[in-house]
């Protein structure tokens, strides 16, 4: 069988609304007829049985996949909420298909007996699906449980909605814009009226908490940040809670995070919490000494001055690491020249990974977006697509979305890197956050070869996805790495003494940073085990143990929490893949470059996908199990900075 062609986006902006139809809409009728024909009597053997199902999910991944991405991205409104009611409709199949009586029976009467170790892993876990949800349980209950189910991912999708399209605006007067580069304010010109618009997107964000010396500027554009999606969001994400809760009841779990939990590396509810606690008990010192040091310098510039919010603590630590550290943000910044980052990063994969990326000219959802095809050796082996900068209507943040499902011998792996960076200077958190977004996207590339499409891509446990991201922002941190493409205006590299400053300053606030993300961890999971009547007050008391800044007055910040969807309970998962990649980085002892490492990394971890457990192919590549030694000491280095 031929390789399936690439995804062919119209050229035409008219021509959307029929390609819905002949790409998602027909995907979505191919599943239901591959379902049905499991169901049709015909005698099968397990092998046969399996690989229609594995038919039926290639073409219910091909929709949804492709459904999600466009109902985030697309600059037509209604585009988008057609591909939206596609996304909702791909997940109520999955929803159904996994209440299918009939199809379950159809699954569990197949023999495993000479099956493949793939195949039975496949077996294994389509039944172990089919149990979870609720395939077994009485007629009256599969009923509650899919309709449970079809309303959580219309409140989801509709938790998504409501961020992505709450962008809020501040209007200053120029000099309330003092500390911000140069080229910020030439981008931000006065208005008619003498007044500058800054808008909560993170191009404006960013730059406005960490330079902008007037602090009710940086608290008035922090407030509104931490409101998108409220109102709206407060009672959707009541409802979600309520209902995800209810469903675990119905399936015999004490809570959603125990229901969660089982089929991650994690596999307990209570480990979460576990977790926590350890957390808790090796970042409380370390935080506090890092809000201190920052409040002590505030003070200076504000007597008198009680607290560090989140409006401040990107600015005062800037403060501290320029007066301390000798590390200027506007300094480094120079270095970081969009045009040049863009294909520096993307040529560290190369070479890291032994692929090459060649642009490719072809339709996309919008004149901005790049194609790249990749290639290994000369053979192609995935597309990948490039949508770097903020616009109306577009998701928000920074993620990989999956676009099209790679099958060994039937079709290669897409992917899209979705972003807001500006087009000029980048601060280095921009760089690292390309590094961590790229790794999903080569991960999805190098994992999309494996047979099954349950397996395939980015298919490992859910709090181990990750850990390969989290890994690649070491890259960013690398002297050598970034002197290949940080250059000035004047294309002088960045110094290497420059860079030994940004190492040694980021051990500063690394224990409030780690605290920050306790505090979201926390968030995640207690809402969770135990759904709160007050969402405002529970976020307020979850503020007050873990802080480790004090909450910003009359913020919603939970309603724009937007990995309260798609993470649920699992927001630990960034912190649990922390501890993973810094052990992870261990083993690169020769140099971040060093190609025999990425090779064996790139066999061991990317190209598995799923088809192995994570903890699995961390100890293959590693030789032993993982440890929080590593973590341990990097937190540490924030102690005694």
């Amino acid at each position: 069988m031929p390789l399936a062609q690439p995804t062919a986006f119209p050229a035409e902006p008219d021509a959307w609304p029929a390609y819905l139809e002949t790409t998602i809409d027909s995907a979505l009728d191919d599943a239901r007829a591959l379902l049905a024909r499991l169901k049709d009597g015909t005698a099968r053997t397990a092998t046969e049985v399996l690989d229609l199902w594995n038919d039926a999910d290639v073409a219910i991944a091909t929709a949804s996949s492709a459904a999600h991405l466009l109902a985030e991205v697309h600059p037509d409104a209604a585009l988008r909420a057609a591909a939206e009611e596609r996304a909702q409709a791909a997940e109520d199949l999955v929803t159904q298909r996994g209440l299918d009586h009939e199809l379950w029976q159809v699954l569990a009467a197949t023999d495993p007996e000479g099956l493949d170790a793939a195949a039975t892993r496949v077996r294994e876990h389509v039944l172990r699906d089919f149990r979870r949800a609720g395939v077994d349980r009485s007629p009256e209950d599969r009923e509650r449980l899919r309709a449970l189910a079809q309303r959580c991912t219309e409140l989801g999708l509709e938790f998504a909605r409501n961020i992505r399209d709450d962008v809020r605006t501040v209007r200053v007067r120029p000099e309330q814009l003092a500390g911000l580069p140069e080229d910020f304010l030439a981008e931000h010109p006065a208005d008619d009226e003498g007044l500058v618009t800054l808008t909560t997107e993170y191009p404006d964000l960013l730059p406005v908490r960490t330079y902008a010396t007037d602090p009710g500027v940086r608290l008035a554009l922090t407030r509104e940040h931490q409101r998108i999606g409220w109102p709206a969001n407060e009672p959707v994400l009541a409802e979600l809670l309520r209902l995800r809760a209810e469903r675990a009841a119905l399936l015999g779990y004490p809570d959603w995070p125990t229901y969660d939990a089982e089929v991650k590396m994690i596999g307990s509810g209570t480990a979460i919490a576990d977790l926590v606690e350890r957390l808790d008990a090796l970042t409380a010192a370390a935080s506090a000494h890092d809000v201190d040091v920052m409040l002590a310098r505030y003070r200076e510039d504000v007597p008198g001055a009680t607290a560090v919010t989140p409006a401040d603590n990107l600015f005062y630590e800037q403060v501290v690491k320029s007066e301390q550290y000798g590390v200027d943000a506007r300094e480094v910044r120079e270095y970081f020249r969009y045009e040049a980052v863009k294909p520096g990063v993307l040529g560290v994969m190369e070479r890291l990974f032994g692929i090459a990326l060649e642009r490719v000219d072809a339709p996309t959802w919008h004149e901005d977006v790049e194609v790249y095809d990749v290639t290994d050796g000369g053979r192609a082996i995935g597309r990948v697509y490039l949508d770097m900068h903020p616009r109306a209507g577009k998701f928000n943040h920074a993620a990989q979305f999956p676009l099209r499902p790679g099958i060994a011998g039937r079709s290669l792996p897409e992917g899209a890197l979705v972003c807001n960076f500006p087009t000029g200077l980048l601060e280095h958190d921009d760089v690292l956050t390309f590094f961590h977004e790229l790794g999903h996207l080569v991960h999805e590339v190098l994992g999309g070869h494996q047979p099954w499409a349950m397996f395939s891509g980015v298919a490992t446990e859910w709090d181990f996805v990750e850990a390969p991201s989290q890994l690649l922002e070491e890259w960013g941190w690398d002297a050598g790495v970034l002197a290949s493409f940080a250059t000035n205006a004047a294309g002088e590299p960045i110094p290497a003494a420059l860079v030994e400053r940004m190492r040694r300053a980021d051990a500063f606030a690394r224990g409030a940073w780690t605290r920050r993300q306790l505090n979201f961890t926390a968030l995640s999971y207690s809402l969770h085990a135990d759904p709160p009547v007050d969402l405002a007050s529970f976020t307020a008391d979850v503020d007050a143990r873990f802080g480790p800044y004090a909450p910003v007055a009359d913020s919603h910040q939970y309603a724009g929490f937007g990995h309260l969807d798609e993470y649920g309970s699992a927001y630990y998962t960034y912190l649990w893949s922390l501890v993973i990649a810094k052990d992870l980085r261990t083993a690169f002892t020769d140099g971040l470059m060093d190609p025999a490492v990425g090779r064996r990394y790139r066999e061991t971890v990317l190209e598995p996908g799923g088809s192995a457990d994570a903890a699995e192919l961390v100890e293959r590549f590693l030789g032993r199990p993982s440890s929080f030694a590593a973590f341990e000491a990097w937190l540490a280095e924030g102690t005694t900075a």
